[in-house]
């Protein structure tokens, strides 16, 4: 009988760590569908894309779609005469910022965030602003 046990027990050890060892592939997979097709990837904040056009185009869009989703603009940066620029804004007991990054003429890395306090971010709002931008193009 303590043979039997023994077995059991370590046959639940084996599934265990058998589970264990593919998790870290499955969150990975599902963190890629989660930007498959769009481009956007979840960050440790929010998400980021790098989105076809030039910084002030891309401006253009994230403003036009804060806007459309009831955030309002509370304060802009620039820096680099223009290709580094950040917008913050928010919507109820959100701070959504968006900062934008020249990559080349044709492209910009563009990073959102939706804050709900210090600890807490709002990444699937975020990655739901970053995909409206990112739809934009062209």
């Amino acid at each position: 009988m303590a043979i039997a046990n023994q077995w059991r027990a370590a046959a639940r050890w084996t599934l265990v760590l058998a589970l264990a060892a593919s998790l870290p592939a499955c969150l990975a997979a599902g963190a890629a569908a989660a930007g498959a097709g769009t481009g956007v990837y979840l960050t440790s904040r929010g998400a980021e894309s790098i989105v076809a056009g030039p910084v002030d185009q891309v401006e253009q869009r994230a403003r036009s779609v804060l806007a459309k989703e009831g955030v309002d603009v509370t304060g802009t940066q620039s820096e680099g005469s223009g290709s580094k620029r950040e917008l913050k804004g928010t919507k109820g007991d959100l701070e959504i910022t968006v900062t934008m990054e020249r990559q080349d003429e044709k492209s910009t890395k563009t990073e959102v965030s939706a804050r709900k306090n210090l600890v807490t971010w709002d990444k699937d709002y975020a990655q739901q602003l970053l995909g409206e931008i990112v739809k934009q193009q062209g």
